[in-house]
């Protein structure tokens, strides 16, 4: 089946989405300076890097990592597609990054140069046995490429996300919340409709009815109720609360939802670019301002379109 013009910008709009939010909530990251409710979110760089202006951080590097294996054609369920994401993984980690989330940045250093998914899962299994806390907001703040080559296989999306997050979070709910917003993601590129509910039939029941609760508390709680949001559950509620309760009215709810996010605080580039991965995904990369997109660049040297190219190519590399 063929993707329309309208599903096929949606598609491009995951990717350009996560990339220009993660950049415009660098600035803001952990409340320096904290966006008032009054302001407009500004593109002006800065954050722990420091970053450039438009410059993605560690959430979009990691989600290039994943985009790069599956636009190469490989099946991200499959040992040889997730050894391939967790080697662009540990390539970025000794690059010396800007920035590395603390529980990645573990793994992958316990796993070694060149590791292999098996290397990977077994190491992430065993950090999840000693502390029982893998279930930082890490490979959410990445999920949103996973949905891209089984659009319209939804169980395949479902098992993809957690087989990418287990590579370093092996937490339950961070396996099942990145199942739950690729398949909100999958659902925005082929529907046109935000809904984070559509991918709860496709979790364990035990999962399905924590994430119904978790869902119904940030469609009612104040959006400023998660924070902080390091945990994978208060970061996809802080972002799920920020489109939920940010009127819809057209396009332009990709920017204003993006502000409602940042203004949350805390992890503020990460909050963003999860609801940017879905908010692309619904209004698509035409909503994308413009001047945002022409500033969006990052590792691996790479500029935004460049993404939109990998993006379509992931579509197309499963359905061909």
């Amino acid at each position: 089946m063929e993707l329309t013009q309208s599903q096929n910008d949606r598609a491009v709009g995951a990717i350009v989405g996560t990339a220009v939010a993660d950049a415009l909530g660098a600035h803001y990251e952990f409340d320096r300076p904290r966006l008032g409710a009054d302001e407009k979110a500004q593109m002006l760089g800065g954050g722990l890097g420091p970053f450039a202006p438009g410059e993605w951080t560690d959430d979009t590097t990691m989600a290039w990592c994943i985009l790069d294996a599956a636009a190469g054609g490989l099946d991200l369920r499959t040992e040889e597609g997730l050894t391939a994401v967790g080697r662009n993984f540990r390539t970025w980690a000794e690059s010396d990054p800007k920035d590395i989330g603390n529980q990645t940045a573990q793994v992958l250093n316990m796993a070694g140069p060149a590791p292999t998914a098996a290397d990977l899962r077994q190491v992430s299994e065993k950090l999840h046995e000693t502390t029982g806390h893998t279930g930082g907001n890490g490979s959410l703040m990445r999920t949103a490429p996973v949905a891209l080559p089984y659009l319209g296989d939804r169980p395949a999306v479902a098992e993809a996300a957690a087989a990418v997050s287990a590579l370093t979070h092996w937490d339950e709910h961070a396996q099942s919340g990145c199942a739950l917003w690729s398949l909100g993601i999958e659902h925005a590129v082929m529907h046109g409709e935000l809904d984070a509910r559509s991918g709860l039939p496709l979790l364990s029941p035990a999962e399905a009815a924590f994430w119904a609760e978790k869902l119904d508390e940030a469609e009612t709680e104040p959006p400023g109720t998660f924070n902080p949001n390091g945990w994978v559950v208060t970061a996809l509620q802080a972002a799920w609360s920020a489109i939920a309760q940010t009127p819809a009215t057209g396009p332009d709810h990709y920017v204003e939802a993006l502000n409602t996010a940042i203004r949350i605080g805390n992890d503020t580039d990460t909050v963003a670019a999860i609801a940017g991965g879905l908010l692309g995904a619904r209004w698509g990369a035409s909503a994308v301002p413009s001047e945002w997109r022409a500033l969006s660049h990052g590792y691996p040297g790479i500029r935004g379109d460049l993404l939109a190219t990998l993006a379509l190519d992931a579509v197309a590399a499963r359905r061909s």
